[in-house]
Formats: structure tokens, sequence, C-alpha cells
């Protein structure tokens, strides 16, 4: 009779041990499989706002960056090329850029912030090939316009003036797309941040 006490004592600790290691088995599942739950460091840093340093870009030159998986057009245009948006207004789609291609901030004659720099995501807005940068005015016939410069994707014929809005007549829909930026300084432009107002 004297060993079912002990028969007890050992059930209760086999019972108590084994109820430890189960928690502590459990707990050691759902750290990990809690911890999938949250983005990873790459999924964190595509959405993550990118600085971009555009100091020494020189008139009339395009450097090209990425944000989200996107190439991101930064041009600095040329008094020329600033004088030439108005004179198309003719012969674009949307002169007023009256469909939401860009934020309230860039909704203006050069659709950006300051003048000189235009901010562009670099997909057309037909299929998402990437236009090419084409700044040469009187450019070999690009489809019967005289040409003054601009975007134009080879894919399909899509063309954009240097305000990225897009021509009449061709197979993109709406101007290119002007993403959120801010200037954090003179020379360092931040993608993925408003401007406040």
């Amino acid at each position: 009779m004297s060993n079912g006490g002990t028969n007890d004592g050992r059930r209760r600790f086999l019972t108590a041990a084994t109820s430890v290691v189960g928690a502590a088995g459990v707990v050691g599942l759902a750290v990990p499989f809690v911890g999938s739950w949250n983005p990873s460091a790459r999924a964190r840093a595509a959405g993550a706002p990118v600085k971009i340093n555009i100091g020494s870009i020189e008139p009339g030159q395009m450097i090209t960056e990425e944000w989200r998986g996107k190439p991101v057009y930064v041009v600095r245009r040329t008094q020329e090329a600033l004088d030439s948006i108005g004179k198309l207004d003719e012969q674009v789609l949307d002169p007023g850029s009256e469909v939401p291609q860009q934020p309230d901030y860039a909704k203006n004659e050069g659709r950006s912030i300051k003048p000189e720099y235009l901010i562009l995501i670099g997909l057309c807005t037909h299929l998402g090939c990437a236009p090419m940068y084409r700044p040469d005015v009187g450019a070999e016939d690009l489809g019967g316009e005289e040409w003054l410069g601009g975007f134009f994707c080879p894919c399909h014929g899509s063309k954009f003036d240097l305000a990225g809005r897009v021509y009449k007549s061709v197979p993109a829909p709406t101007n290119l797309e002007v993403p959120p930026h801010s200037y954090e300084s003179a020379s360092v432009v931040v993608i993925g941040i408003d401007q406040e107002a």
C-alpha cells in the first residue's frame, strides 16, 4: 500500500513536468509564429521614404532612383524646358492636371514643388513600361508635332512633355504620376513624404 503513495507523488511530478515542458513548447512555437506576422526588414524598407541628393544634377540632366520598387525620375529642367511647357497645352490631353496623378501641391503648370525639379514615377500609364528621357528639342519626328523635349515610351509610342503630361492620341490614358515628396534641404528631396501645406 505504501507504493500507491509513491506512485501518486510520481504521477503528480510527471504531470507537472510534462505540463511545464508542453507550455514551454507552445511558447517556443508561438513566438516565431506571431513574429512572422510583422513585415520583414526588406518589406519595411520597400515602403520607407527615400532621400535623394539632387545637388549635383546638372541642368537638363535626369537621374533615376528607386522607391517602393518603382523607378523615380528626377529631372533638373532648364529655363528653356520650363518655357516650353505652356506652349504644349493644346497638344496634351490633360493640360491642367485634372486627373489626380499628382499631389495637390504639384497641381500646377510644372507639376512640381520647385519649378526647376520634376519628380515622376518612371512608369508609362499605358502598360507600365519605362519611358525614355528625351530632352533633345527638335529631335527626329516623334509623331508629327515639333518635339520640345520630354519622355517617349518606345513600347507603344506614348509621349509625355517635360511636365510628365501625356500627349493626345497616344495609348497612355493619363499623365505620368508625381509621387508624394518634400524637400529636406535645398539639395535633398524625400520621396514618400508629402510636402506640408
